[in-house]
């Protein structure tokens, strides 16, 4: 399983930390790596939970999700939705969206969605959202591979900019 595990981080994708809060004010947040869209019309996009992380049943209950698109240097608020917390949110500066889901302040992008489906995958929950509202500034992602966070750089090849 470990082999597989770090097979898999062979590949290097941006971090997202998706926030909830259930109409009895519940909160819940957790960091992803499995960010995804899926289609521009209708807007959908999917992430993916297992099934045993305490937030879960939160998840499932609230029925909408925002998704933060984190920003380089924001590996502070990756760890601290990755890890168990009373409260994750506790002094994290946020953002109200129209439909009042929070959403991380200085984030890359955000996105908040109501869920449309979720599905079984294995060991996890795969959410399958409908974007209502979204916004984005400018800057550089935050990225992880093989298991550290990274850093993008600019790299020239023949008479092409690549950003990599």
């Amino acid at each position: 399983m470990r082999a597989l595990r770090e097979a898999l981080g062979q590949f290097a994708t941006g971090v997202a930390v998706i926030t909830t809060v259930t109409p009895e004010g519940e909160r819940a947040g957790v960091t992803v790596n499995s960010f995804t869209s899926v289609s521009l019309d209708p807007p959908l996009v999917l992430w993916c939970l297992a099934d045993r992380a305490p937030s879960a049943r939160v998840f499932l209950r609230a029925g909408r999700f925002a998704v933060n698109v984190l920003a380089a240097g924001q590996d502070d608020l990756s760890r601290r939705f990755s890890t168990p917390a009373r409260d994750k949110f506790d002094g994290v500066a946020l953002l109200p969206t129209p439909s009042g889901l929070p959403v991380l302040a200085g984030a890359l992008a955000g996105f908040a969605c109501r869920t449309v489906r979720t599905y079984d995958g294995g060991d996890h929950r795969i959410f399958v959202g409908q974007v209502e509202h979204y916004e984005r500034t400018a800057g550089e992602p935050l990225v992880f591979h093989s298991g550290r966070y990274r850093e993008l750089y600019a790299h020239a090849r023949h008479n092409d900019s690549l950003v990599v």
